[in-house]
């Protein structure tokens, strides 16, 4: 019978977002199978869905940027003496720092197994370098495993394991469709989309993730008297609101103020992906992973998606007719034409679902647990 397992994983804050998700996700997983699932962060409001799906949630605000968060490296030892956990999973640079530092001050045969999550390509350097220190490493993607690789020379490859974040493929499903009443709001509040192609780009408010090229792409099928609206979902950090001063400057000096729409931060991105016709992912930047991009082709929306990183790594499975040279407006614009008259039907089997990414983490716990060393 396999044993199970105590495992705590370690991350900021539970505000929203794809490593937030994704511990929720691994959590509730764990529970759901009858394992112990412990979180140490600063809380947020996802706790309360953290405990209701099984978890437990110990307060600690291992995520400030400060040096008297280091106060908390005794407090986290106690706690591992104390719960005596199997695996000790780190998911970010300053907790990691915590948990690591904290795991080193035990006798090592009192060490709890460590693995660590790498989920962007971070600064390299010393301070990011925690997030390979695991004894087993997770990779997002191929590309964050090269990047691992190319970075950090002592890292032995056998540990790093690649494991793709997933999508629920119970709720994201070809078969969804948004509520009447969902509908009859999103047109009553945007009557400009009314009778047009709707096209999506979901990111939030950076200037890598690709905006201004999203904007010209409108642009020219516009000059080609294409039925289209552009939709821009996402939000600027509360304190980085110049870009999207500079984006709505953009629109306004290019007429195209009834074309497109920046509709902000949605919790109803499902639906706002079901209905469009074609979602875009134009990151100047190579993606870790693009989650958003997997839920849409899992909708069945078809995705035109800039040929790297983690994005060209799902379009490579799912729909390969939708990868454009980095950069090449004119490559996404002649694509979105195609794909209107005839637009194509992503593949619904893939690998990228959150049951396997569930499932092949916790082989890796297990694993190790199971390893002398």
């Amino acid at each position: 019978m396999t044993k199970k397992l105590t495992v705590i994983q370690m991350l900021p804050a539970l505000e929203g977002g794809g490593v937030e998700r994704g511990t929720l996700e691994l959590g509730k997983y764990l529970s759901d199978h009858g394992h112990r699932s412990i979180v140490i962060s600063n809380g947020g409001g996802m706790t309360d869905q953290l405990v209701k799906e099984g978890s437990e949630h110990i307060a600690l605000p291992v995520g400030k940027k400060s040096l008297l968060t280091l106060r908390y490296v005794s407090k986290v030892k106690d706690i591992l003496q104390t719960v005596k956990p199997d695996i000790l999973h780190l998911r970010s640079r300053l907790p990691a720092w915590i948990g690591y530092l904290a795991w080193k001050k035990l006798p090592k045969n009192a060490r709890p197994k460590l693995i660590t999550t790498v989920h962007g390509p971070y600064s390299i350097g010393r301070y990011s370098s925690v997030m390979v220190r695991g004894q087993g490493v997770i990779a997002v993607s191929n590309m964050i495993r090269d990047y691992i690789l190319d970075n950090y020379g002592f890292v032995d490859p056998e540990v790093i394991r690649v494991i793709h974040r997933g999508v629920d493929t119970s709720k994201y499903t070809f078969e969804f469709e948004p509520s009447h009443t969902w509908t009859d709001e999103w047109y009553a509040q945007h009557q400009q989309m009314h009778g047009k192609r709707i096209l999506t780009l979901p990111a939030r408010l950076t200037r890598w993730k690709g905006q201004l090229d999203f904007i010209s792409v409108i642009e020219k099928l516009i000059q080609s008297e294409e039925q289209v609206h552009g939709v821009i979902v996402g939000a600027a950090h509360a304190t980085k609101t110049n870009y999207e001063d500079e984006l709505i400057r953009k629109i306004d000096q290019l007429g195209l103020q009834s074309h497109i729409t920046l509709v902000g931060h949605r919790a109803d991105l499902k639906e706002i992906l079901a209905v469009s016709s074609i979602v875009f992912s134009l990151s100047t930047e190579p993606e870790a992973f693009g989650r958003t991009t997997i839920e849409a082709l899992s909708l069945g929306t078809p995705v035109i998606g800039y040929s790297h990183g983690g994005v060209k790594e799902q379009l490579e499975q799912v729909l390969p007719d939708g990868m454009v040279p980095v950069g090449s407006i004119q490559s996404a614009v002649t694509k979105a034409t195609q794909w209107m008259e005839n637009p194509p039907i992503p593949s619904k089997d893939h690998p990228f679902t959150l049951d396997s990414m569930c499932t092949k983490t916790l082989h890796l716990y297990e694993e190790l647990h199971n390893c002398v060393n």
